[in-house]
């Protein structure tokens, strides 16, 4: 190589009219060989800031596609949503126990663990404590740590590996955090200073099924937002100089619950119209006109005493929360599809914490710190997986002929939005009934549809009243989140439906065989009571709440449990085209919607 390099040069030069110098030897002009370099060590792999179960130095999170063009194969699911392969398990465990014990410990409302338990101590006798304890209860509505826990609604945890529901993969056990006599949703968290009670993601995102807790299933009886709505009254109360003295805060205890009292500053939120409904909307959009408008809604003195007006001090956009399983199917999230970009669970950090009066640079620097604590609740949640019927009910409850024939008319009426879903029964190898009735396949759209059923629009037109705030957020931008005001709603996968009653986005539908049925003949009042026993607080045959004489007794007294469909935000009207021929088939029959319901049964 270097012999031909000469002899271009000298051919070079003469062609310009130099004069040609006498030929040089390559091997002359040729230097020493340089001797052969040390032996380097591979490059370190550039690190990793989160998950990265394989080890090769790249974020698992990279792997999925948040972007507004995200897709999903028809026919396949992101239930491992990062691709962890054989690690998934031991990562979504991870996750779960994020689930239930908040791992944010920035969060704006902590309150010490310790003294807590001291001010509402069951056992306690001094007639002072008693006397305020009595009088916080006409307006908190209880009076003790139990009674509080009762209040809110949260689940109980399930006997580890006992009966027949033992192993099964929505049973969630009870974490590190999680206090051994508290229910689900209750965990304690370590600050500088004292040990803080928070609450979790379970508190609204694990329900009771028959008996059952159910992760990733809407809680039915929570009352989260209603707690919020009461804290401005339940705080002071808390913080008053004589139950102060009463319960011996310490020094640490006192700094907190100021910390906490400075937050609650921010903070603003409704009651829903109902139980087990959500008013996480109005509470985002109203906290929000408590601050500033900079990109990190900085508090502001001014907007605490005077927040900016907000459609949502009025309007209803009440809704349940959403299933999580169903997540894995979908690119779009929330029941209206708004958020178009971006990871669900770091929105989920967002709102909680501008609902909780969080510090907005704080809960950044947070997520930028502990990316491990969001990518695995992350996977935890696409992980997760519905209660099958089977899981509850003998496998002969399904009249197998019937469920059969509803799976067809399924696919002429409701596969457009809802998509389509293969049985074992359509192998041609023998199984076993149970492995028969189970579904093999969801072919769901590749990109989530929105669609605009006639359902009650309240909780879709209530984002218009803050979206464009929180786009504006610098934390927003940095999570490339986008939320955009949808005209109606997902139509979301079905997996475990019969589990999911009662129907529509608000609740307003108790049963399948209601929703099957034409708007005007659907119940108008009915009452949203427990789901622990399976004779008396379900309706097998309709999949849903017993309503009229069937209604327990008990469940009339229940504070706010009578869905009135009257009522602003609880229309139970829509969801009826693919019904009365308009969608081109004939009206449906009492027998289709019979075989209809068997079918949903299974899925």
């Amino acid at each position: 190589m270097r012999a031909a390099f000469v002899l271009a040069l000298s051919l070079a030069l003469a062609a310009c009219g130099e004069e040609t110098p006498e030929p040089i030897d390559a091997a002359d002009a040729a230097p020493e060989p340089a001797p052969d370099p040390e032996p380097q060590p591979d490059p370190e792999p550039p690190a990793c800031d989160g998950l990265d179960a394989d080890g090769d130095g790249i974020c698992d999170r990279e792997r999925a596609d948040w972007s507004r063009a995200a897709t999903v194969e028809p026919g396949t699911h992101r239930g491992d949503i990062y691709r962890l392969g054989e690690a998934l398990p031991a990562v979504e465990a991870e996750g779960l126990a994020h689930a239930q014990v908040w791992p944010v410990t920035v969060s704006g409302i902590l309150m010490p663990y310790a003294a807590m338990n001291r001010a509402l101590d069951p056992e306690a006798d001094d007639p002072r404590l008693l006397t305020l304890r009595g009088n916080a209860a006409e307006t908190v509505g209880f009076e003790t740590t139990e009674g509080f826990y009762r209040w809110l609604g949260l689940p109980a945890y399930d006997p580890p590996g006992e009966g027949p529901f033992a192993g099964l993969p929505y049973a969630a056990p009870r974490p590190p955090g999680a206090p051994d006599d508290a229910p689900m949703g209750v965990g304690v968290i370590a600050t500088d200073s004292v040990e803080a009670l928070t609450f979790s993601c379970s508190a609204c995102h694990a329900g009771r099924l028959l008996g059952r807790t159910v992760m990733g299933l809407a809680n039915r009886q929570a009352r989260a937002n209603s707690f919020f709505h009461i804290a401005k009254s339940l705080l002071p109360v808390i913080s008053s100089p004589l139950l102060l003295d009463l319960i011996e805060v310490t020094d640490d205890e006192m700094r907190l619950i100021e910390r906490t009292l400075g937050h609650v500053a921010n903070v603003d939120a409704r009651r829903p119209v109902a139980l087990g409904l959500d008013t996480s909307l109005a509470q985002v959009a109203l906290s929000l006109a408590r601050r500033g408008d900079d990109p990190y809604a900085e508090p502001s003195v001014d907007r605490q005493l005077r927040p900016l007006p907000n459609g949502l001090d009025e309007a209803v956009a009440d809704s349940k929360p959403m299933p999580w399983w169903t997540l894995k199917y979908k690119t779009r999230w929330l029941a209206d599809g708004s958020i178009v970009s971006g990871n669900p669970v770091l929105t989920n950090f967002l709102w909680n914490e501008i609902g909780r009066g969080t510090d907005l640079r704080e809960l950044e620097a947070w997520m930028q710190a502990n990316p491990r604590a969001v990518d695995a609740l992350t996977v935890a949640v696409f992980a997760s997986r519905p209660p099958r019927w089977t899981d509850y009910f003998d496998a002969d409850s399904i009249d197998l002929d019937a469920a059969r024939r509803g799976q067809a008319a399924f696919a002429t009426r409701c596969a457009r939005c809802h998509g389509t879903y293969e049985k074992g029964w359509d192998a041609d190898e023998p199984l076993d009934p149970v492995e028969r009735l189970r579904t093999t396949r969801v072919v769901y759209h590749p990109t989530t549809p929105v669609f605009d059923v006639g359902t009650d629009p309240g909780r879709a037109q209530g984002m218009a009243h803050f979206a464009d705030r929180l786009n504006a957020l610098a934390i927003s931008q940095w999570m490339q989140t986008t939320v955009e005001v949808q005209s109606g709603y997902v139509p979301p996968p079905l997996d475990g439906v019969w589990a999911r009653y009662p129907y529509l986005h608000n609740n307003s539908v108790p049963t399948l065989c209601d929703l099957l049925t034409p708007p005007g003949d659907r119940p108008t009042e009915f009452y949203q009571g427990p789901s622990e026993d399976a004779e008396t607080d379900f309706d097998a045959d309709c999949v849903g709440y017993p309503v009229g004489e069937a209604v327990p007794p008990a469940w009339l007294e229940i504070e706010d449990g009578l869905i009135d469909t009257t009522q602003p935000g609880l229309s139970n009207q829509g969801h009826d085209e693919m019904l009365d021929g308009r969608d081109g088939n004939p009206p449906i029959s009492a027998e289709e919607r019979a075989d209809l319901v068997m079918f949903l049964k299974t899925l």
